[in-house]
């Protein structure tokens, strides 16, 4: 990074806003910039991210975001802040600038310095190793709050939001209750309730959307019964979005409080069925209720580290159907 990229006067800072503001939207197209239906067009492939100092977690799920198609088509159409201290605290208009950046940048790679400080007001610290899923919560969370649009939080909602619908029915009375759920990642173990490692993406699933019986000290309350009874818990996949976000619990917490990482190999596919998996029981889904992913490559580092083959987080398109 070139010395004295900080340094500008008066004017400068003046004419900077309006001028990125004319650079997105010959780039983007951008419609809240003069209100009204600009169409866009997509540019050419984005290049790499620097390493700032711990950064490789938040890169990585910056280039997760910004190849979403979906995602930077909700990104392209928000309300571009006024003033240029709020742009600078503005997560969804710098990660704008920063794609602005990446695909039109001629060089090796780009520094997201000015987007990790602006994080960094959002208490995402700064030269800190992350973790993943939590940060991609973190992310998803204060980008939705200040899209600012209504419309485009529904469509950031739609895009990411996976419901799900839990059963739970006493084994005295039958007496069930149903409720649903919604939530941004789908948290599934990697060890089976025996604590033995499962070897499939797909075993991870039918052990998820498996009945588990509640008994002992897990026993609930059952208001026909009027005391604590069995119940047998089970979860109902009822709606996939386009952007499926799968998240591979490898933190095991032992009685200790030790927490360690559960490194083992597990394979997932290319192309993920969910009606080649689960039930009808288990996956009330309409039959168009697809995820795919055909263009992302099984990549996990380089072959001769430990770490090799341990992913943490899965992100799956929606197949559009013929």
């Amino acid at each position: 990074m070139k010395a004295g990229t900080d340094v500008h006067n008066s004017k400068e800072e003046a004419e900077e806003p309006k001028a990125r503001d004319k650079r997105l939207m010959s780039l983007f197209g951008v419609a809240d910039l003069k209100n009204d239906a600009t169409s866009f067009s997509v540019p050419t492939e984005a290049i790499g991210l620097y390493n700032i100092g711990q950064s490789c977690c938040l890169n990585s799920l910056l280039q997760v975001f910004l190849m979403n198609i979906h995602f930077t088509g909700i990104l392209r159409r928000i309300m571009i802040p006024r003033h240029a201290a709020q742009m600078k605290r503005n997560v969804p208009y710098q990660m704008l600038l920063l794609l602005e950046e990446m695909q039109r940048g001629k060089q090796k790679a780009v520094f997201p310095t000015a987007f990790a400080h602006c994080l960094s007001a959002y208490r995402v610290k700064l030269f800190v190793q992350h973790d993943a899923a939590q940060l991609f919560l973190t992310l998803w969370n204060v980008i939705k709050m200040q899209m600012g649009k209504p419309e485009l939080v529904e469509e950031l909602s739609d895009l990411y939001t996976i419901c799900v619908q839990e059963h739970l029915a006493c084994q005295k009375c039958s007496l069930e209750t149903k409720r649903n759920s919604s939530m941004l990642t789908l948290p599934l173990p990697v060890l089976d309730s025996s604590s033995h490692k499962l070897r499939t993406l797909e075993d991870c699933l039918q052990h998820f959307f498996h009945p588990e019986e509640l008994t002992d000290h897990n026993m609930c309350f059952c208001e026909q019964c009027g005391r604590k009874t069995p119940f047998l818990q089970s979860m109902k996949l009822v709606h996939l979005p386009k952007t499926l976000t799968i998240h591979l619990k490898r933190f095991c917490f032992e009685k200790s409080a030790y927490i360690h990482k559960l490194s083992h190999y597990l394979p997932f596919p290319q192309d993920l069925d969910f009606s080649a998996v689960l039930t009808e029981d288990q996956c009330q889904a309409d039959d168009n209720e697809k995820v795919s992913w055909d263009d992302v490559k099984c990549t996990y580092g380089h072959s001769n580290l430990y770490w090799a083959e341990t992913a943490y987080l899965l992100i799956y398109m929606k197949k559009q159907l013929q």
